[in-house]
């Protein structure tokens, strides 16, 4: 799992990560900035996300629709936004690398000039509309919004969704948003990584060429929140949905924080394919559910573990949160079978792989040696990644599971018809989210 790379950090600090591949033509640029909506304050949100999509209206020099140049040379590109972390990316034939290296460098130079007020209220509203469409207007759609306002205290970066408050959007002025910019947008808070076919020196000078003349910024202090649940709180909303829904939700450790692992696996088999416990039981055995699934949310600050089941016409969500907090608690006191937790490493190794098999786009070579860069530091944290999973033992995973996931500290959110209140599960209060 060792992957051949070389780093540099430039006067300015940037860190400059290159991975040289010959198998093809093609060079992935991928860039990170170490921004994401927990550098938020509350009243003020959803300006990383708006961001991402400012950086395609063009810069000084290129004060132009950002995809034309690079989509005419061949490439592909796109970014995304998350709570910890903006990138941005492009795929380019080898002969369009310095085109891509040009286009990526004015944008984190000399984006504000270009900045005007149109741009900023057309995208606003391109943001607004997005929100309408993935949250607002899709079936249970709010649901990320009250879980983690539930999970996170008002004042914690995590209470929020990346998109941002409608409130907070309508309001935001183009000084603000331009403030933002300059504190997070700049060569000392990112990291850019080259994969393929490269020659490192020649790669390296042509990174200096467009980006050691930028200002380095000021160090960005990291962001520290705690966050506890003090019992189980329980809330529904009504929704325009068919059938309603329970998520189970608890606090969990930072991303590669100990338990983390143990977690990602855990949640695996309670409720991710169709040999997992609670796929069994509710959708198989009892068919008092539609579908289930589990996750581990891994993030810089503090995680969190969902459950989520679909109740089957005719069954309850009280009888969908009596199974999974059974299958929860068997898991606790006896842990996993020997089978279990093989499969759980296997699966996990074959993901890792996955994640490795390009060099750029979302998940390849480039993105993972930014993803170590900018959370540990170390882009060479591959072995010790995949290391983690199979450190896992039976033992390790029960007692994580006992004390992450506990019925008496958690978040149970209901999901209901429009007028169907009684639905919800048992002794839910009503939540407002919007």
């Amino acid at each position: 799992m060792r992957l051949a790379f070389t780093k540099h950090t430039l006067d300015n600090g940037l860190d400059v990560l290159l991975h040289q591949d010959r198998g093809c033509p093609i060079v992935a640029v991928n860039l990170w900035y170490h921004v994401g909506s927990k550098n938020e304050q509350p009243g003020h949100t959803g300006f990383a996300h708006l961001f991402e999509h400012l950086m395609f209206e063009g810069s000084q020099h290129y004060d132009r629709g950002y995809f034309q140049p690079l989509q005419g040379a061949g490439a592909t590109l796109n970014g995304s936004t998350n709570a910890d972390r903006t990138n941005y990316w492009e795929v380019v034939p080898a002969n369009a690398l310095e085109l891509a290296l040009w286009m990526e460098s004015d944008r984190m130079g000399y984006l504000l000039p270009a900045l005007t007020d149109a741009k900023f209220s057309n995208q606003r509203d391109v943001v607004l509309n997005e929100r309408r469409q993935n949250y607002e207007n899709r079936p249970y759609g709010l649901a990320p919004m009250a879980l983690l306002a539930a999970l996170y205290p008002p004042d914690h970066p995590y209470h929020w969704t990346t998109i941002g408050e409608i409130a907070d959007l309508n309001t935001v002025r183009l000084d603000e948003v331009q403030a933002f910019f300059r504190r997070y947008y700049h060569p000392a808070n990112a990291s850019i990584a080259l994969a393929g076919d490269i020659d490192l020196d020649d790669a390296l000078g042509l990174v200096r060429t467009y980006f050691e003349d930028i200002d380095a910024g000021d160090r960005v202090v990291p962001v520290v929140a705690a966050a506890a649940l003090s019992g189980d709180i329980r809330i529904f909303f009504e929704d325009r949905v068919e059938l309603p829904r329970l998520y189970v939700a608890w606090l969990t450790p930072a991303m590669f924080a100990d338990g983390d692992a143990d977690l990602d696996l855990g949640t695996d088999l309670l409720a991710n394919g169709k040999t997992s416990r609670l796929y069994r039981r509710l959708v198989f055995e009892e068919r008092i559910a539609t579908d289930v699934s589990a996750a581990q949310n891994s993030r810089e600050i503090a995680g969190y573990a969902q459950i989520t089941a679909t109740a089957a016409p005719g069954h309850t969500l009280g009888e969908i949160e009596q199974v999974i907090l059974e299958e929860v608690t068997r898991l606790a006191a006896g842990g996993p079978s020997d089978d279990e937790i093989e499969r759980g490493r296997v699966q996990a190794e074959a993901q890792f792989m996955y994640r490795l098999q390009t060099v750029g786009g979302f998940g390849g070579k480039s993105d993972q040696l930014n993803a170590y860069n900018v959370f540990l530091g170390d882009p060479e944290y591959f072995e010790r990644d995949l290391a983690r999973y199979h450190d896992v033992t039976s033992q390790s995973l029960q007692e994580t599971v006992a004390h992450y996931l506990d019925p008496a500290h958690r978040v149970t959110l209901s999901i209901v018809p429009r007028g169907r209140a009684t639905l919800a599960a048992p002794d839910s209060s009503p939540t407002d989210v919007s």
